[in-house]
């Protein structure tokens, strides 16, 4: 059953102004499970909270590595993030190929805008159900940008996406004037304790985070799970507590609350996000 009269096709304006269609597609990013990016002069933190539709089954893949430069994690729909981050691939490939040099990070997150731009302009087409955090580093230094299912993006100092992002980005912004000169163990430091503010009393492991790394002379990869939760038991030793954060309980009626227009929220979507 359709909301309303103008939701029924991506490119019908209703009369306030919006697109229904890419409203929905904004809402599977606030379902998906929580992603989180970091950004210094010289290093970029991407990670995110592991979670399986049950306990049989593992958990989808939300960090993908686009090149040696370049990473992604993805909120929302898994598909269309897979789908998107071959695509970047592709292009950083063939970039390299023609030119023989890595390719700007600021060209290929416009490259991408424009690709989930069309998506919102074709009846035959549905926006891409999946938020971008693009974390990468060239000769201008390191960048953190969010694409949005809208075709909109938005360089960061830091960001959360996903659902409980609020209390994460709450502490981000407790923090983020020193981000800049952070150095690689400061930035994972806050990187862990913002994305324990989204799992709501769940303790923080090796097992329900992936965290990855890029910086100046580290092309970009994954931390073993062995390396996470010594950083995590190093932090936990040193009685290192991140503040509380007071918006918590507001973030947590924010996110269950849509908003006006947004389908109601009737448990988890018929999808893994």
């Amino acid at each position: 059953m359709f909301r309303n009269q103008y939701d029924t096709d991506v490119t019908t304006w209703s009369p306030a102004g919006r697109l229904f269609q890419v409203e929905y597609a904004m809402e599977a990013v606030k379902q998906g499970s929580a992603a989180i990016g970091l950004r210094s002069k010289s290093h970029v933190i991407l990670a995110c909270v592991n979670k399986a539709n049950s306990e049989l089954s593992s958990h989808q893949k939300k960090i993908f590595k686009v090149d040696d430069h370049i990473g992604v994690a993805i909120a929302g729909l898994t598909a269309d993030g897979r789908v998107l981050s071959r695509y970047m691939r592709s292009e950083c490939i063939n970039y390299s190929y023609s030119y023989e040099s890595p390719l700007p990070v600021g060209r290929l997150v416009v490259q991408l805008a424009d690709k989930a731009q069309v998506c919102t302009q074709r009846s035959w087409k549905r926006p891409y159900g999946v938020g971008l955090l693009v974390g990468g580093l060239d000769e201008s230094g390191a960048h953190l940008y969010y694409n949005c299912p809208s075709g909109n993006y938005f360089e960061y100092q830091a960001f959360a996406i996903g659902s409980r992002s609020q209390a994460a980005k709450t502490y981000l912004e407790r923090r983020y004037g020193s981000f800049t000169d952070s150095s690689r163990g400061s930035l994972l430091k806050d990187a862990l304790f913002a994305l324990r503010e989204t799992l709501q009393g769940e303790k923080l492991t090796s097992t329900n985070c992936t965290v990855a790394v890029l910086g100046i002379g580290e092309p970009f990869h994954m931390l073993d799970k062995d390396t996470i939760q010594g950083l995590i038991n190093e932090f936990e030793l040193a009685g290192e507590e991140a503040p509380a954060a007071s918006t918590d309980a507001a973030a947590d009626a924010e996110s269950a609350v849509p908003e006006a227009g947004a389908p109601t929220d009737e448990g988890a979507a018929p999808m893994d996000i």
